[in-house]
């Protein structure tokens, strides 16, 4: 971005390696850096631990359980036999990168000692100590770890549905709705305007929809560079916004228009066969809609009574294990771990916590004291990029943030790009095994 300092070589590189330093030091806190590879017990246990959803959170929860104590029989479902990472998907949809760069295998948790079960988790009976699975068998379990992400709350804006997803697509699931916002995207002609819907209340990745304003403008710039992108957010602020707004103005001057609530930001219904969103006080009629809905927790979580009346999923903080139903814990986007993100870097520090917790009940110890840590990283074009970095402490049953690592905020775009490849690479390999 243009306000950032100017450093000679040496300058940069001092802080590129003292940020790296920082991140992988808040990192090895979280259990996040050190290769996954399943350790010698500490204590021999005869446990069995079932986990719910493959994703960051869910994965990295497995492979950290086989690290502790290679002894605990870890056992993962998901339907999904390749995981598609939300983080890096934007840059599929201009692109930067292609969907096989973003996909990982099982086969990681297998070579760790993780069983991999291709199914789908569809109840819990707690008295038992039982999950149920959609093709018909059971599996029994001493400690259960639900990680089901989020699903979406169809119907809002109005006009919405799963059916309208394929004109006007929401892409915040990555794998085809990627490929579908990114053929849009291709074939709109110069001229044409992109709009990007973004709901109130929590969600994942907050900073997504903005990173994805600014490569998408990126594209546009050097492709049809008459066309526009307009942001109407059902909110007043967004994270990082002055250095989003100031690198907008620097890079795509007049390309991307914000429009926040109190400027009838809100898109209250949608009309996917003309592609028209209205506002309260407005129609809209444009090329490329993609419209991010509101979300709640994997409908795993309502099922099994894990999600509280507001929708989300209590827990305690120290251990991840739910309030509502014993022996079983929530971690990753269905949480309630306030001010923490629905983000996977978020997702991969509760894990690790949670892990630490179970192997201590096993042992009949306490759990260890929970510190966090999570970085998002948002491109701004290739090759620049920003940076969001959060610490955290559980404490008197709340997680409080704490202090951030320093100089992060003088880091240029250009490391700050760089950073993120090296740290895109690394929780994919420490998350997933490979």
């Amino acid at each position: 971005m243009s306000s950032a300092p100017t450093r000679n070589s040496s300058g940069t590189e001092n802080v590129r390696r003292r940020t790296f330093l920082q991140l992988s030091g808040a990192f090895a806190g979280a259990g996040i850096l050190p290769r996954i590879c399943a350790g010698g017990p500490r204590v021999e246990l005869n446990a069995k631990v079932v986990i719910a959803g493959g994703g960051f959170a869910g994965a990295s929860c497995a492979l950290w359980l086989r690290h502790l104590n290679a002894s605990v029989d870890v056992t993962l479902v998901d339907p999904d036999e390749r995981y598609v990472t939300c983080p890096m998907s934007n840059g599929v949809l201009v692109g930067l990168r292609d969907l096989k760069s973003i996909s990982v295998s099982r086969r990681g948790l297998e070579r760790a000692g993780v069983r991999y079960v291709r199914d789908k988790l569809v109840s819990i009976d707690p008295r038992l100590r039982h999950a149920r699975l959609a093709g018909g068998s059971a599996l029994a379990y001493d400690r259960m770890v639900v990680a089901p992400g989020i699903r979406f709350l169809w119907g809002r804006p109005q006009g919405y549905d799963m059916a309208a997803a394929t004109r006007m697509p929401h892409a915040w699931q990555a794998g085809a709705q990627t490929e579908i916002l990114a053929a849009q995207l291709r074939a709109m002609k110069n001229g044409g305007v992109v709009a990007i819907s973004v709901p109130a209340g929590p969600m994942r990745c907050p900073p997504g929809p903005f990173e994805r304003a600014s490569l998408i403008a990126g594209y546009l710039k050097q492709r049809k560079p008459r066309s526009k992108v307009l942001i109407f957010d059902a909110n007043n602020r967004f994270p990082k916004q002055d250095a989003f707004t100031d690198a907008w103005r620097s890079l795509y001057p007049g390309m991307i228009e914000w429009i926040p609530v109190v400027e009838d930001g809100a898109v209250v219904r949608v009309e996917p066969a003309t592609r028209v969103l209205y506002t309260a006080h407005g129609a809209h009629r444009v090329d490329v809609a993609n419209i991010i809905p509101p979300q709640a927790p994997g409908l795993l979580a309502v099922q099994t009574a894990l999600a509280s009346d507001h929708g989300w999923c209590p827990i305690n903080p120290q251990t991840f294990e739910s309030v509502s139903v014993e022996n079983v814990h929530v971690i990753g986007d269905a949480c309630i771990a306030d001010p923490m993100p629905k983000a996977a870097s978020a997702a991969v520090s509760q894990a690790k916590q949670c892990a630490r917790a179970i192997i201590a009940a096993f042992e009949g110890i306490d759990a260890p004291s929970a510190q966090f840590e999570s970085v998002c990283y948002g491109m701004l074009a290739r090759g620049l990029a920003l940076s969001i970095h959060g610490r955290f402490l559980a404490a008197g049953g709340l997680i409080e943030p704490m202090p951030g690592p320093e100089d992060t905020d003088s880091v240029r775009p250009e490391q700050e790009a760089r950073n993120a490849d090296d740290w895109y690479r690394t929780i994919v390999a420490d998350s997933f095994g490979t």
